[in-house]
């Protein structure tokens, strides 16, 4: 996958919705595909961690593994498809990180990987682009919020 190919990927991409085509070129140059085998983790709940994903085929579960004393067991916190983004959100911050939940490919799964530190970099360098991601962040943010507080009524 070329970076036109990302760039293309990342228009389909709510993360990066209302981003001139100028600045999703610039961010596409940030990326590399990965792929994943059914099963295989992307991370595990507690690694630290430092890039973003951008799903370009497949699906992937965010599951989060739980300890109440007596009640101990993992939980599906979001299942995610193509255009969906995950991964470490503090590097946006320029903040170390470590992730908490473990992200598993359900399928099979081509995924763009991007250290969030140097998206952050372009975020710094034009406000403009650094504020329509951060505007995105929040939104994808309360999704997964609805989506933990869904899987703990399931509790």
């Amino acid at each position: 996958m070329n970076s036109m190919e990302i760039r293309k990927a990342f228009e389909g991409c709510d993360f990066f919705h209302g981003l001139e085509t100028s600045h999703l070129e610039e961010i596409a140059g940030l990326g590399r595909l990965e792929e994943y085998a059914p099963g295989q983790y992307f991370y595990r709940q507690g690694d630290s961690g430092e890039y973003l994903y951008v799903i370009a085929e497949g699906h992937v579960h965010l599951e989060r593994s739980l300890d109440l004393g007596t009640r101990k067991g993992s939980v599906v916190i979001a299942m995610l498809g193509k255009g969906k983004v995950f991964g470490c959100w503090s590097t946006l911050l320029g903040k170390p990180h470590r992730y908490m939940s473990s992200a598993t490919c359900h399928k099979r799964t081509k995924a763009i990987a991007m250290k969030g530190a140097e998206l952050r970099a372009l975020m710094l360098r034009n406000s403009s682009m650094g504020f329509t991601v951060l505007e995105n962040l929040c939104l994808t943010l309360r999704e997964r919020i609805q989506g933990v507080y869904g899987a703990m009524e399931r509790l």
